[in-house]
């Protein structure tokens, strides 16, 4: 495990503070605010905390405010129900006093049933591909004189490893179908702890996500002339998982208007089994100039 993926790790392992009650550490990735996939991770994390032999299956969240980085974050989770078969938790993410974040997550034991899922696209293999950091003196030379935050927001390291199946620069954005697929995998090997598998994914899966409905205007999440910026985001785990070995993140924009994107994504496992499912609303405002 490397030094970036055990502070994820540590990240994810909240504070109590008392019961119902947790904290957790935030981190700056070169955004304007507190990175959405942290908070969406740590309030699974706060959330799990109060459930005993169930494992999350769904999450619904709203981001209500942005976040400060330089602060920590308090988790309030709400015991809305304990069922035979499914568990409920409400879970408020807190920072001077208000909510950041508002996210609903429920929880099942483990049950069998019917299966069937979509098939998983058809794409080069990871071990066909370069990861993203191998593009990124290419990408900063066909760009010169770019401000320093711009450098540092592409470069940062961050624990994820990232491959993607047609590359293209972000500095330089073109016109693009509004569809893209990308492997990725946490960047060192995670202790058998199926929870924090399911943390670390909802982690990662705020990643490239937005930028998919930004894909068919010539935009990216770089590009000063946009407020960007996620209003929610909703995941669904299928089928049990490990995020330390690649997975294909197939995402698709169907729709976006009134300053709002909407993209979906698919998450498949390197034996085509579909793990997870992600949609997310994002804000893609142009701002006028001056």
């Amino acid at each position: 495990m490397n030094r970036i993926l055990k502070d994820l790790v540590n990240l994810l392992n909240l504070e109590t503070l008392e019961d119902n009650l947790f904290r957790g550490e935030s981190r700056d990735l070169g955004g304007k605010s507190v990175f959405g996939g942290q908070v969406i991770g740590q309030a699974l994390a706060a959330a799990s905390r109060t459930v005993s032999d169930a494992v999350p299956h769904s999450l619904h969240a709203y981001f209500l405010r942005p976040g400060d980085m330089s602060r920590s974050i308090v988790y309030e989770v709400d015991r809305i129900r304990d069922g035979r078969s499914f568990t409920a938790r409400r879970v408020q993410a807190i920072q001077g006093g208000q909510p950041i974040l508002s996210m609903m997550a429920s929880f099942q034991r483990p049950e069998a049933g019917l299966e069937h899922q979509a098939p998983m696209p058809p794409v080069p293999s990871p071990d066909q591909l370069k990861p993203m950091s191998a593009y990124y003196e290419q990408w900063l030379d066909e760009v010169p004189d770019l401000p320093e935050r711009v450098h540092t927001a592409l470069t940062r390291e961050v624990a994820i490893e990232f491959k993607p199946v047609n590359p293209y620069n972000p500095l330089k954005p073109s016109q693009l179908d509004p569809a893209q697929g990308i492997w990725f995998r946490a960047g060192g090997k995670l202790p058998d702890d199926p929870l924090l598998h399911r943390c670390v994914l909802a982690y990662a899966s705020d990643f490239h996500l937005l930028s998919t409905a930004l894909r068919p205007h010539a935009r990216t999440w770089l590009t000063d002339s946009m407020a960007v910026a996620s209003i929610d985001h909703a995941i669904w785990f299928h089928r049990e998982l490990r995020v330390d070995d690649w997975l294909l993140y197939a995402m698709d924009s169907p729709t976006a208007q009134g300053a709002r994107g909407l993209s979906r994504g698919l998450i498949y496992d390197r034996a085509g089994r579909l793990v997870a499912s992600v949609v997310q609303e994002n804000l893609m405002r142009e701002l006028s100039p001056g």
